[in-house]
Parts: structure tokens; sequence; C-alpha cells
């Protein structure tokens, strides 16, 4: 067709090889923004990441420059600054307070050619996604409930491009849904539960016991004849674990290795030497015998004999204080019975 009128009145020469746009690297280096609406009396401000396809929506009632620069504030706030801003050439966008906007947080704007919207496609497929959502849900519940829901299912569910989900390019983690409760329990929370179960069997009859530095013990021994001897608690290493001191050093015990005594028994003098005389595993016995005191009978002298009459000696004096009374076997705790009530 040579004819002036006829390509005047032509149709739309064959499409260009697609070009498409270079894969970013890191997330939010380059966004595309557009604007949807009006829906339900709103305008909806659309902002996707290139990299991860992470969707940022934010509802305006206008769409002037101040207001538009007032929402990507808010946006940058949280992810930063992009590298690259690809918009159409809408009037709000192309301003001289957009630009300055833009300069100042280092953010290179790249407009689309007019009246070609394919060149922003990654912003303007979402919108239509955004409001087949929205329409679809209308009547639900209130329009924000219904963007929250729908951007939540859209940043959890894998995108077709990428082939997972935006939330995993974004944080390197997925978000947690509803659908996490269906999962079934991990190996720790299986471990979990079986400790809290055995603690609660086990701790039927226990006691809570907690001595205090100062008191008067007897010690479980490991090595001898003798089972429990005399000791004094130095001081509680942990919840359930004490120092305590004897006559052969100082020794660490669970507390059901240790019995409280009456504040009768004399205690040991304390050691703090740790390192010298501690015991962490099993201690020695003292081989030293325990005092032993024969009762001593006086002698009595006939009556038929007054000249041979002679004052008998008294016996030994023994102090209670020195002598330890040590039981055979530890102190058994009476307890009531537990009865079922039928």
């Amino acid at each position: 067709m040579t004819c002036s009128s006829c390509h005047k009145t032509r149709n739309n020469p064959p499409a260009a090889p697609l070009h498409p746009w270079d894969f970013p690297q890191d997330p939010w280096y380059r966004i595309h923004i557009d604007f949807a609406g009006p829906f339900e009396d709103k305008m909806f401000l659309v902002a996707v990441d290139a990299h991860s396809k992470w969707p940022e929506v934010a509802i305006m009632k206008t769409t002037t420059s101040e207001k538009t620069i007032e929402e990507l504030g808010e946006i940058f706030s949280r992810f930063g600054a992009p590298v690259q801003l690809v918009s159409d050439n809408g009037p709000q966008l192309v301003s001289k307070e957009m630009s300055d906007f833009l300069q100042a947080n280092g953010v290179q704007h790249i407009r689309s050619a007019p009246y070609h919207p394919a060149t922003n496609g990654l912003a303007e497929r979402f919108v239509q996604t955004l409001k087949h959502a929205l329409k679809i849900s209308q009547g639900q519940s209130t329009l924000h409930q219904r963007l929250h829901e729908f951007l939540l299912q859209y940043r959890t569910t894998p995108h077709s491009t990428t082939k997972v989900s935006p939330a995993s390019l974004m944080f390197n983690r997925e978000l947690r849904t509803n659908l996490d409760l269906l999962k079934p329990p991990t190996v720790k929370d299986i471990v979990q539960a079986n400790q809290r179960k055995q603690i609660k069997q086990r701790d039927i009859h226990a006691k809570n016991r907690v001595l205090a530095p100062g008191d008067s013990v007897l010690a479980r021994n490991y090595q001898g004849k003798v089972k429990w001897i005399p000791a004094t608690v130095i001081a509680q290493t942990g919840p359930v674990s004490y120092t305590v001191q004897t006559t052969d050093g100082v020794w660490r015990r669970h507390v059901d290795q240790l019995l409280k005594t009456p504040e009768t028994t004399p205690k040991l003098s304390v050691t703090m030497d740790f390192d010298k005389n501690t015991d962490n595993s099993v201690p020695e016995l003292c081989n030293a015998p325990l005092p032993m005191f024969t009762p001593v009978r006086p002698t009595v002298v006939s009556s038929d004999q007054p000249g041979n009459a002679s004052v008998p000696e008294p016996s030994p004096i023994v102090d209670k204080a020195d002598v330890t009374f040590e039981r055979r076997y530890p102190t058994r705790e009476r307890k009531a019975p537990i009865r079922l009530n039928l």
C-alpha cells in the first residue's frame, strides 16, 4: 500500500519479538508500580518486586503526587529504597515532586512507552489478579480484611514464574498460615510431649526439697560399708545439685542423694577449696573408726571390810554433742495413699 490515506488507517504492524526484563539477583532491586481502581470508591497503589514477586498494596482515596509519595515512603521504610522503579507515564508519577523524591532516595526511574502497558507487564498482571480476587470476595467482609487475606495467600503461594512463594525469595523463609496447623508434629514436638508425660507421671509422689547452706545432711556414700555419712551443705550449684562438706572433703551430690538431718547433729567445718577435695563422681569413705565408749562399772565394797573401803572411780563423761548416731537406712517418708473414689 503506497497511498498515504491507506497508511493512516492500516492496522498495527506485527508485534516485535518479546524482550523480557533482566532478572535481578537481589530482592527489592527493581520494583514495578501501577494504580488499580476505582473499586468500591477506592484506588490502590500496587508495587511488585521483580525478583521475588512480593506485592505491596496501599488503599488510597486520591492519587495525587503528594499522597503517592507518602505511600511510597511508607513502603520504602519497610523494605528500603529500590535501585530501579518502573512505572507508566501517569501525571502523578512524572511530576516534579515525584522526580525530586526518587532522586533524593537514589532511585532510578524507568518509564514505559506511552500507551504500551506491556512494558510494565509485571504490575499490570498483578492489578488484574487483585481486581479479580476482590470481586470474588465482595460482601464477605470489609475491604481491608479481604485485601489482607488475599495478600497473605498470594505471598505464600508458589509463583508461576519462580515456582516458589514470594515470601521464600523475599525473606528466605515461609510465612506461617492456618495450613501449618494441619502439619504433623515434628520430632521435637513429639519428644517434648513425651517429656511432659514422663514428668507428670514421675512427679506424682515426688517432693520438692530445698537445702540451704549450712544445713546438716547425710550424704550418699558409694564406697565402703557405710551408706550415708554426715555432711554440711556448702552451696547450691544447680536446680537440684549441691556441694557438701564431709570428713573426706567436698562432694557434689544430687538432692536425691542427700537426707536432711535434725539440727542437733554436729556440723562439719566447711572447706572452700573445691579444686583439691571436690568429688564429682564416687567419694572415698574415711576409714577412721568411730570412737567407741565402754561404760565402767563401779566396784562394790563388802560391808564386812570397813577398813578396806575404797571410793570407786567415776566412769568417763561422754559429751553427747561429740557422738553422731547414724541411721542404717534412710528416713522413710510416709505419705497418704491415693484412693479412687468410685
